[in-house]
C-alpha cells in the first residue's frame, strides 16, 4: 500500500477516498511524529485505541490532521512548556472542535473511487495470513473465523469490487474472535489489563469527557485483549 504522505490545506481537494480511507492509521502517525518534531517517536497502546475510536465515530482524517496541528501550535505558543506532548491525548479536543467545524461547514465527502486502494495478491495474502495465525489456535471458534477468512481469501476477486461490504464482514468476524477470546480470560488477566489502562488514562481524563473516555476504554481493553491473546486483527485497516 502506498505511504506517500499528503496533508489537505483547507483550500485543497479532498484527498482520494481509498487512500485517505485505509491510511487512517498510518498517516495520524506520522503526522503527529512530524508536528512533534520527533521521526522515532512510537505511539503508545492508549494512543492506538485513541485513533481507532476516531476512526469508528467516522471523524474525517482531515479534522485529526489539523486538530493535531492546532493543539502544537497552542503549546508552542505557551510562554511555560513544562512537558513535552507525549500522547495524542493532548489533541483530543482540538480534533473534536476540528470535526464540529467542518461537519457545521457542511465539508463535502469525497467520492469513492470503484478500485481499492491496495492489490488483489496484497488481500488474499493479509486474509490468508489471518486464516493461518488462527488455525493455529486450538479453539473451535477460531477454526471457524479461520474457514470463513480462506472462503473469502478464495473470492477476493469478487470481494475486491465491494471492499465496504468486505470491511463490515470482516468486523463481525473480529468481534466474534474477541467475544470468544474474552471468555478465556482469567481474573488475572482483566486486572492486569485495568491497570494498564489506568496508568495510561491518568494523565489525560482531565481532557475527555465521558463519553469519550468510555469509548477510548473499550477501544483499549479489546486491543489488548487481541494482542496478549496473540489474534490477529482482521479490518483492511491493519493491511500493510
Amino acid at each position: 500500500m502506498n505511504n506517500e504522505q499528503h496533508t489537505a490545506e483547507p483550500d485543497e481537494p479532498a484527498p482520494e477516498w481509498g487512500y485517505n480511507y485505509f491510511n487512517y492509521f498510518t498517516e495520524i502517525e506520522e503526522h503527529f511524529q512530524r508536528a512533534r518534531g520527533t521521526g522515532l517517536f512510537l505511539l503508545s497502546p492508549l494512543d492506538w485505541a485513541l485513533i481507532e475510536t476516531w476512526k469508528n465515530s467516522e471523524v474525517p482524517i482531515e479534522a485529526v490532521l489539523r486538530g493535531i496541528d492546532t493543539a502544537f501550535q497552542k503549546w508552542r505558543g505557551r510562554r511555560s512548556k513544562t512537558q513535552m506532548i507525549n500522547s495524542l491525548a493532548f489533541c483530543t479536543q482540538a480534533v473534536l472542535t476540528e470535526a464540529q467545524a467542518m461537519a457545521a461547514a457542511g465539508a463535502p465527502t469525497a467520492v469513492r473511487p470503484v478500485t481499492a486502494p491496495f492489490s488483489l495478491d496484497e488481500l488474499r495474502a493479509f486474509l490468508a495470513r489471518n486464516a493461518a495465525a488462527l488455525r493455529s489456535q486450538d479453539h473451535p471458534v477460531y477454526q471457524e473465523i479461520a474457514a470463513a477468512l480462506e472462503r473469502l481469501t478464495a473470492e477476493a476477486e469478487q470481494h475486491l469490487q465491494n471492499i465496504e461490504d468486505l470491511e463490515r464482514r470482516l468486523t463481525a468476524l473480529e468481534e466474534k474472535m474477541a467475544a470468544a477470546a474474552r471468555l478465556g480470560q482469567t481474573e488475572e488477566d482483566l486486572l492486569s489489563a485495568r491497570r494498564d489502562l489506568d496508568a495510561y488514562l491518568r494523565p489525560c481524563r482531565s481532557k475527555m469527557t465521558a463519553e469519550q473516555l468510555a469509548m477510548l476504554e473499550k477501544q483499549f481493553l479489546e486491543r489488548r485483549l487481541l494482542e496478549t491473546s496473540g489474534l490477529p486483527r482482521l479490518s483492511l485497516f491493519y493491511l500493510r
